[in-house]
C-alpha cells in the first residue's frame, strides 16, 4: 500500500487552490472546475469542491470544518520560507520554532482554517530520520 494524497474539501477550490499555489510553489493541474491536484515528489494534496462530496456519500465532509489534521510540508529551510510568506500568510499559529523531535516548523491555517506545518529537520536524529543530508 502507498499514501498518495489528502484531500481538501472546500466551499472556494480557486481560492484555496491559488493560496495552496502560493505558499508551495508548485501548480496545480486541474482536472474539473471542482477538483485540482498539486503533486510533490512525494504526494498529491488534492483540492475539490463540494458538490464533490455527494459522488462518495452525501453529508460525508464538510468544508472548513477540520480540527484534527495537519498538512505537513517538509521545506529546505523554513525560516527563508516563513519570510517569504510574510504578508500573504495572514494566519500564523507559530512562528518558526525547533520541536523537541529535532524539526523546525511553522505553522499556520490556510483560507479554510486547516493547519498547515512547514517544516526543516535541524538535529541530527531528525535529519537521519527524514533521509535527507545535512546541508
Amino acid at each position: 500500500m502507498d499514501f498518495v494524497s489528502i484531500r481538501i474539501i472546500t466551499g472556494d477550490v480557486a481560492r484555496l487552490v491559488e493560496f495552496y499555489e502560493k505558499v508551495t510553489g508548485v501548480r496545480a493541474v486541474w482536472s474539473t472546475e471542482d477538483f485540482a491536484e498539486l503533486k510533490t515528489s512525494s504526494a498529491t494534496l488534492a483540492i475539490a469542491g463540494t458538490r464533490t462530496v455527494p459522488l462518495f456519500a452525501p453529508g460525508s465532509a464538510r468544508p472548513a470544518d477540520n480540527h484534527s489534521v495537519i498538512i505537513e510540508f517538509l521545506v529546505d529551510d523554513v525560516d527563508r520560507v516563513h519570510q517569504n510568506l510574510t504578508g500573504f500568510v495572514t494566519d500564523v499559529v507559530t512562528e518558526p520554532t525547533t520541536m523537541p523531535w529535532g524539526n523546525r516548523s511553522l505553522l499556520f491555517r490556510d483560507p479554510d482554517g486547516n493547519l498547515v506545518n512547514f517544516f526543516t529537520p535541524v538535529t541530527a536524529a531528525a535529519i537521519a530520520r527524514s533521509g535527507r543530508h545535512m546541508v
